[in-house]
């Protein structure tokens, strides 16, 4: 195909235009025999044993900037919708993918965020084999916007969620927290900050997988839109506790405080795409901890808290000082288009 600069929208008319494109730029990307078949269907083969469970999600990705330090919209698409996978005990295993692209978008670039995606694929070791590719008017979709769905199998032995949790649950997190969020607002606002300020953006299931094996382990989630927070009054509501957090205890990379201060924001409201919040038994907190520790992407893991008793309010921050102070739930949207 002779490449037009920028993205028409003919190319998503349905016709020849839009059959070069695919044909030419989106299909190679995420080459592989199922999608290759080019039917409207994806037709998978699953072997389940007695008690196996499918597990299904999907997610749409709309951040401002498309590429950010540590990442972009297509590594931040696979990544994220593994990571809802995975944080239920599942494999993942498939990817759906459907572009929204705004008519106007330099084609190199779409080719840059397919190539990105699919990389970020291979690495997480599911295939796209199946998906949708739209063309908008300008003005009606900022770039590119990405819906992305997965399926992956939670064995029969595996039992972990919100239902499991109960009061004297320690709470872990995988390591520092609001990394996402403050490389997004540095990056959109183009300041030039000391310090690097990078995405967490990870596939987190290689570090799910070392904790899998213990019976200790309970609820797992990734902690993104509303960061940290969002999670902590998550499982408050689900266990029906009020969590007790030692915030001398949250690991916070210093130039993520710095942004924080310098900009009036908390970490503890800011996105996460590489990080989870593990609750687990106590008396398995330590060894889980020590799990976490040895692999990359557990390193900075921290204990923070604890499920207790419920009071009157759902989450209890515990100051350097001994003065406990509510953490309210975040409230509006602190920071839009943030994945």
């Amino acid at each position: 195909m002779a490449r037009t600069e920028r993205i028409s929208l003919a190319q998503g008319s349905g016709g020849e235009p839009m059959q070069r494109l695919l044909r030419e730029l989106i299909w190679p990307a995420f080459d592989n025999p199922i999608l290759a078949r080019q039917e409207d269907q994806a037709r998978l083969a699953f072997e389940l044993r007695p008690g196996d469970q499918l597990a299904f999600t999907t997610d749409s990705f709309v951040v401002t900037p498309l590429q950010f330090p540590g990442g972009d919209i297509g590594t931040l698409a696979v990544n994220g919708t593994v990571n809802d996978l995975a944080v239920g005990g599942a494999l993942p295993r498939y990817l759906s993918c459907a572009l929204i692209i705004e008519e106007g978008l330099p084609v190199d670039l779409l080719q840059e965020l397919c190539r990105s995606l699919a990389e970020a694929a291979r690495a997480a070791g599911v295939q796209v084999v199946t998906g949708d590719t739209k063309v908008v008017p300008r003005g009606a979709a900022d770039g590119l916007f990405i819906n992305t769905s997965g399926l992956g199998v939670i064995p029969a032995a595996i039992d972990i969620g919100t239902h499991r949790l109960i009061q004297g649950d320690c709470l872990i997190v995988s390591g520092p927290i609001g990394d996402h969020g403050a490389a997004i607002l540095a990056s959109r606002q183009e300041l030039a900050l000391h310090g690097d300020l990078r995405s967490d953006c990870a596939n987190l299931w290689p570090l799910i997988q070392t904790l899998l094996p213990n019976p200790g382990l309970h609820a797992l989630r990734d902690m993104t839109r509303g960061g940290l927070n969002a999670v902590l009054h998550e499982f408050a509501e689900a266990a029906d506790a009020t969590l007790l957090i030692e915030e001398h205890a949250l690991p916070v990379r210093t130039a993520v405080r710095g942004l924080c201060e310098l900009l009036g924001l908390d970490p503890l409201h800011l996105a996460c795409e590489g990080r989870l919040l593990a609750a687990v038994a106590p008396e398995q907190a330590v060894q889980l901890l020590q799990c976490m520790q040895a692999h990359p992407l557990g390193q900075g893991a921290a204990i923070v808290g604890q499920l207790t008793p419920r009071r009157n309010v759902p989450v209890i921050l515990n100051g350097v000082y001994g003065v406990e102070r509510t953490l309210a739930p975040v409230s509006g949207e602190l920071l839009p288009r943030i994945c």
